[in-house]
């Protein structure tokens, strides 16, 4: 896009340099047990650049098109909803009146929607124009909830900002021509160029676009929010976030800068609660630097909820175990709050859910969030707590699975003492890996038969879940789909950024500005092209290509350490070709699953895989696969 300009601004907030901080770590050996959990591998000390928190930054925008709608009344669309204001540039011969709407949506009509629905923005605004002045930013009028506490507050040398695509102006009797008009928008440093994905499937592609959109628009708070109406950052909105933000940009501060925000400013969702150690988990893996989670280990100990356990491991938010000391240990400054289970939002997407004391949702999450402190505790070189949490872990995933799996059925039930099955009991356990081999079938199935019945929020776990269970091609289809509940409805209904909800059906009060609806950019990166990193820091790499139904596909993935790039060809029914490239210095495992005998080439060379994995040195690989049908 043309015509833009950046600038440092000198914004309210708080920045911080992390300083990278490594601990000798030790692998430790963990007891077998049902749960397949291994050692945390040892970590180097790598010169990985600091984590750096960076001020907000103003763009400024100009129009891709401008269209006449009557005499002296014109339409300007700048292409990409943004968050800012608009300013003019003109000269008048006398004193007048300019009529502003600005907006995100067009009616039928072509003009932007004066009654769009939802918290979808519109905003009319009369600016005065005299012959002595010749510039002026279009001042808007601020929305009550989302510019007092507890929103995040923005600095007053921002002004009130809207989201907005359009701009309307009434009254314009100065020559449209002779008019410099651009959108003033904020949002965090952004590299456009850091990232890159495209693939045979044009819908994808879009997706693909729409997803990125919104990651760079959205950061304009300087944290991740949930959206306009509130601008509140929650734990789930920000894992979304994170990992997306992470595909599309190798900008870490901002991510950090959230998750620490959380420690002190929980909110209410028991699922959120538990999210917050992925949150620092993911922090440390694409970062290398375990300052962050070493500074606030203790605080996520707390909000791993193991107070909440009864004898068999499974915990719940209605017993009297959620006590209010427990209240103030876990964040809140109102002790007397109780959190409560959410399963997914909004409510009309919880697949008719039963709650129940103990909650199979809220249990799965628990579950992961062992997992996950089991292996921090590990990288910190804490092996009494690693072995602490695997145990419990462990003993989870056996109660799960004897009192909340139908085994008649072959499915999980919504808690315990419930005979109903939703697809988001399914999905969490088929995504955190509770699910036992001989039932995974069974759950599999009936996840997919449930479709999209989860919402943009769920649809994250639910794609994870599909993808590693080797359902690609139906994960696929779920990204690509043009039904109600897909992510080309949003596109389809004129929004440039993730909406809040599938549709207005599904959430009266939607936004058109949720960055918890990005899924697809990192389940693009990380589960279809399967690009994570194999150890903290992106030392090295993991790469585990599920293509599915696609012809070819390649994409830049930014990381700590530079890009990487990869390119996927299917040559023949038989026959693929993967062109891996890693900075200097990262290896990478490249890893396939495949059902039938494989012949792999590196470089020209056969290379026999261990297992269906290759290890590939820095730089430039051709990977070139065969299959035989024997």
């Amino acid at each position: 896009m043309t015509g833009i300009k950046h600038f440092i601004l000198v914004a309210n907030y708080l920045h911080e340099t992390c300083a990278l901080k490594f601990l000798p770590f030790l692998a430790a050996l963990l007891p077998s047990c049902l749960l397949a959990l291994s050692a945390s591998p040892q970590v180097r000390k790598p010169a990985s650049p600091v984590v750096q928190q960076k001020q907000v930054v103003c763009s400024f925008v100009d129009p891709v098109r401008t269209i006449q709608l009557s005499d002296n009344h014109y339409l300007i669309d700048f292409g990409i909803d943004a968050f800012g204001t608009v300013v003019l540039n003109l000269k008048t011969i006398r004193p007048d009146t300019l009529v502003i709407h600005l907006g995100e949506k067009l009616d039928v009509k072509g003009q932007i929607d004066r009654n769009p629905g939802g918290t979808i923005r519109y905003q009319l605004v009369a600016l005065p124009v005299q012959p002595s002045i010749s510039e002026y930013t279009v001042q808007l009028l601020p929305d009550t909830r989302n510019t007092t506490p507890p929103a995040i507050a923005l600095p007053d040398s921002f002004g009130i900002v809207m989201p907005f695509r359009y701009c309307e102006i009434e009254n314009l009797t100065v020559p449209v021509s002779e008019v410099v008009i651009r959108q003033k928008t904020y949002h965090y440093p952004f590299n456009n160029l850091a990232s890159d994905f495209t693939c045979s499937d044009t819908v994808l592609n879009q997706v693909w676009e729409l997803c990125k959109n919104t990651i760079k628009a959205t950061s304009f708070c300087g944290y991740y929010i949930d959206g306009d109406r509130e601008r509140i950052p929650y734990e789930a909105d920000a894992l979304i976030n994170q990992l997306s933000h992470y595909a599309v940009d190798s900008e870490y501060g901002l991510a950090r800068r959230t998750n620490e925000y959380f420690i002190d400013h929980p909110t209410w969702p028991t699922e959120w609660i538990l999210q917050t150690a992925f949150l620092f988990y993911h922090d440390f893996m694409y970062t290398g630097d375990i300052s962050s989670v070493e500074k606030y280990y203790g605080d996520l100990k707390q909000k791993s909820l193991v107070s909440l356990e009864r004898e068999d491991g499974l915990i719940s938010t209605s017993t009297d175990k959620l006590t209010d000391e427990l209240m103030g240990l876990i964040g809140f400054t109102d002790e007397k709050y109780r959190i409560r289970d959410i399963v997914d939002w909004p409510g009309s997407n919880r697949d008719g859910h039963e709650f129940m004391e103990i909650n199979t949702v809220v249990n799965s999450f628990y579950y992961r969030n062992l997992i996950l402190m089991s292996e921090l505790a590990g990288f910190l070189g804490l092996k009494q707590d690693q072995a602490f949490y695997q145990d419990k872990a462990c003993k989870v995933k056996e109660s799960v699975n004897r009192i909340l799996l139908d085994k008649e059925k072959g499915i999980y039930l919504d808690g315990e003492h419930s005979g109903h099955s939703s697809v988001h009991s399914n999905l969490f356990p088929l995504a955190f890996g509770l699910v036992p081999q001989a039932y995974k079938p069974s759950v599999q199935a009936f996840v997919k038969s449930r479709g999209m019945a989860c919402s943009v929020y769920g649809a994250q776990f639910l794609l994870e879940g599909l993808y590693q269970s080797g359902e690609a091609d139906y994960a696929l289809s779920l990204m690509t789909s043009t039904g109600e509940q897909s992510w080309w409805n949003m596109i389809h209904a004129g929004s440039t950024l993730t909406m809040e909800a599938w549709d207005m059906k599904a959430k009266n009060n939607l936004d058109w500005n949720h960055a918890w609806g990005t899924a697809p950019t990192n389940i693009i990166t990380r589960s279809l092209c399967g690009i994570t990193p194999a150890e903290p820091g992106f030392t090295k790499a993991r790469i585990r290509p599920q293509p599915g139904s696609l012809t070819s596909s390649r994409i830049k993935v930014p990381t700590i350490r530079g890009p990487i790039n990869a390119e996927y060809q299917r040559i023949t029914d038989n026959r693929t070709l993967y062109t891996i490239e890693t900075p200097p210095g990262m290896k990478a495992d490249f890893e396939i699953k495949s059902d039938t005998k494989v012949r792999f080439l590196v470089n020209g060379h056969r290379i026999k895989a261990s297992r269906g994995v290759i290890s590939l040195d820095p730089g430039r690989n051709r990977v070139e696969i065969v299959t035989r049908n024997t």
